[in-house]
């Protein structure tokens, strides 16, 4: 049974430069949402993360405002929570595929994402994973974002230098009799 399963769980990264995360979350229920935001303020404040919460209506928002934040604001990563709790109809598979494949897109585009959007069939499920205590799903989504916060930093690209001059070597200015002579 998933009760008795053991889990790996990556050490927190150690960061040299401060790390901003943008926590965005659905409130659609109050108390779950409050405890998966907790969750992901005690992982980041662990992990010596400054975090900035937004709140939206609903899943299907979590991925907009984390695009729109991506693209206009500046935050190393960012942490989604929220709850889809499976009801009469299919709108709950709408909701968690399309939420789901939303952050996937913006992962697959340089956004450093943690998914904490939990996706459960009854409430008491929900409580479980939410509580920072227990399953701590929304302090998940906060250390996966930070995983990804450190990749994309070893990652990142240097300059390349301009045209033919190589990256960190300086270049001879041509046909100047006056001034500098090397740039």
């Amino acid at each position: 049974m998933a009760a008795s399963e053991t889990h790996h769980i990556l050490d927190l990264p150690r960061f040299d430069k401060p790390v901003k995360l943008l926590i965005v979350v659905a409130p659609y229920y109050k108390d779950i949402a409050d405890n998966l935001v907790a969750g992901a303020r005690a992982v980041a404040a662990e992990a010596g993360a400054s975090v900035e919460l937004i709140e939206v209506p609903g899943a299907l928002e979590v991925p907009a405002a984390i695009g729109m934040a991506f693209r206009m604001a500046d935050y190393d990563g960012f942490v989604a929570l929220g709850c889809v709790i499976r009801g009469e109809t299919t709108h709950y598979d709408t909701v968690c595929n399309d939420s789901s494949r939303g952050l996937t897109m913006l992962g697959l585009s340089g956004a450093c994402v943690g998914n904490g959007i939990l996706t459960v069939e009854n409430r008491d499920q929900a409580v479980v994973r939410a509580d920072p205590a227990g399953q701590n799903k929304g302090g998940g989504a906060a250390a996966a974002a930070l995983h990804l916060v450190a990749l994309s930093r070893k990652w990142a690209r240097q300059t390349k230098g301009i045209g033919f001059k190589p990256a960190g070597e300086e270049f001879r200015i041509a046909d100047t009799n006056e001034g500098p002579t090397r740039a």
